[in-house]
């Protein structure tokens, strides 16, 4: 058994699951990552697309929360430069709700408790002589700028994996765990029609947290609360850098942000989720809200016939008590099952895209005792993410540089290439001299090379992991580009 015996199974390949596997890794721990589907197919793909402290948080007293997400943002892009870079919201003022005066406190403390040292600070701004205010109804003149990051979310997930591999791990998705037993000093795990033994079990499982602690055996007392953020995305409405930051009369936030070059993402609610899990959508009042709301503030209105795709993702949120689902804790707990002669099995709950590396590391942390091959304390924030090798300013030098090495590039997809796969695009490129030799063309710079390549390093299986997870061209595709790469997909022979 000790050939097969994993240190430590983590199961959820979503944000923290890929972290923590990651972290455990490069401790020296022999580490498996079990998914029951593709990697960040469900929350962890589904989010607002920020690294952010939140600032909304701050009206509900959540200042260690804030300032924990507020202190990871620099990490985070120092770590990942290729898909995470600054970007600068734009609040306005809007008189009969938050005064200035509140907002201008808010800001102050979001600049100041966060050990921020490269993102420009807040500012008040005119938004009749600022390029932000052309787009916005004439009734808003006023406003505040602050800086936050953008995020490519699913992307986050899959270099956290991909590390983790390069650093020993096994990644399994398409995995089910169908059953958890207990065996003394370490577990037997059922996944994906395969027996696995692991010393320890971290439960990563996100929304269905609960549920696989039913499978094991090991009731919780922990209550969770299921909220769903939905979005939408309609054609850009402005053509400047700058996200907004909007308020409405019902106490809610929303964004609007540049998205995918072409188009506008207008996010998020938050509604409690009773529904299953296997297919989360939008509802058609969702849609109207956020329409309606973006609609208050832009010139263009906004209506449900304009939105080109619309995605939701449920949140899966520490039961607090919060009457409303936005005032819910976006906080995360751990609970640990097991004693000195029991093999431990500790279970996340909750969290935050922006706090997962520190998640992770304090989940590793809680685990060093049972588990010896853990050597070394936290290391994650120092440690490029794959592709992320270069400085937190230099993504357009290696826009460049891409641009030079291959110049039968367009430019859009020299830049395009970089932001997914920062210096590994020269390796996916290898010794092409044009872009012919890269192979088929399915259409938007996408080529059998880097069809290949998300195969071979980033466990896609399908034209969907490629589309909306890997790439983010399912915007972008057509029903019959998305066949005819669906179909070469099931012409490759994919390793298992």
């Amino acid at each position: 058994m000790s050939a097969d015996l994993f240190d430590l199974a983590v199961i959820g390949g979503g944000v923290n699951g890929a972290g923590i596997a990651r972290d455990a890794a490069g401790r020296g721990a022999k580490v498996l990552l079990l998914e029951r589907g593709d990697l960040a197919e469900g929350t962890s793909s589904n989010s607002t697309k920020l690294i952010h402290g939140g600032l909304r948080y701050l009206e509900h007293y959540e200042f260690a929360l804030v300032r924990e997400a507020l202190s990871e943002r620099e990490v985070l892009w120092g770590i990942a430069p290729h898909i995470i870079w600054p970007l600068r919201f734009i609040l306005p003022h809007r008189p009969g709700l938050r005064p200035r005066w509140l907002l201008r406190l808010g800001l102050f403390l979001y600049d100041h408790i966060g050990g921020r040292k490269y993102l420009p600070a807040a500012q008040s701004v005119t938004l009749a002589s600022h390029p932000a205010g052309a787009p916005l109804k004439p009734a808003f003149t006023r406003a505040f700028a602050y800086s936050d990051g953008w995020v490519d979310d699913a992307r986050l997930v899959v270099l956290n994996a991909r590390d983790a591999a390069d650093r020993g791990a096994e990644v399994r998705t398409r995995c089910e765990v169908t059953s958890l037993a207990r065996e003394g000093d370490h577990w037997r795990i059922a996944a994906g029609g395969e027996t696995f033994t692991a010393r320890a079990i971290v439960n990563a499982a996100g929304p269905r947290v609960l549920d696989l602690l039913g499978r094991a055996g090991e009731p919780s007392a922990q209550k969770m609360r299921l909220v769903r953020g939905s979005h939408i995305v309609v054609k850009k409405l402005f053509d400047h850098d700058f996200a907004y930051f909007f308020q409405l009369p019902d106490g809610r936030i929303f964004f609007a942000i540049p998205y995918e070059q072409d188009f506008t993402l207008i996010g998020t609610t938050d509604v409690d989720h009773t529904a299953g899990l296997d297919e989360v959508k939008a509802s058609a009042e969702e849609i109207v809200y956020l329409c309606a709301g973006a609609s208050e503030y832009f010139r263009t209105p906004v209506t449900p016939t304009d939105v080109v795709w619309t995605y939701s993702g449920v949140r899966p949120l520490v039961d607090d008590g919060s009457g409303k689902p936005e005032a819910a804790t976006r906080g995360y707990r751990f609970e640990i099952d097991g004693g000195p002669d029991e093999a431990p099995l500790l279970s996340v709950f909750g969290g935050k895209i922006t706090t997962y590396r520190h998640l992770a590391a304090e989940a590793v942390e809680q685990l060093a005792p049972f588990l010896p091959s853990l050597k070394g304390g936290d290391w994650t924030g120092k440690a490029a993410l794959p592709g992320g090798d270069f400085g937190m300013t230099e993504a357009e030098a290696k826009v460049a540089q891409l641009a030079a090495r291959y110049p039968f590039l367009p430019p859009r997809e020299a830049h395009r290439l970089i932001r997914l796969y920062g210096t590994r695009a020269f390796a996916m490129l290898g010794d092409a001299g044009s872009l012919a030799e890269l192979g088929e063309q399915f259409g938007h710079g996408l080529t059998a090379a880097e069809v290949d390549y998300l195969v071979q390093a980033e466990w896609a299986r399908s034209a969907d992991d490629i589309l909306w997870r890997r790439t983010k061209l399912g915007l972008h595709f057509t029903p019959e580009q998305a066949l005819r790469l669906q179909a070469f997909l099931l012409e490759r022979t994919i390793p298992a």
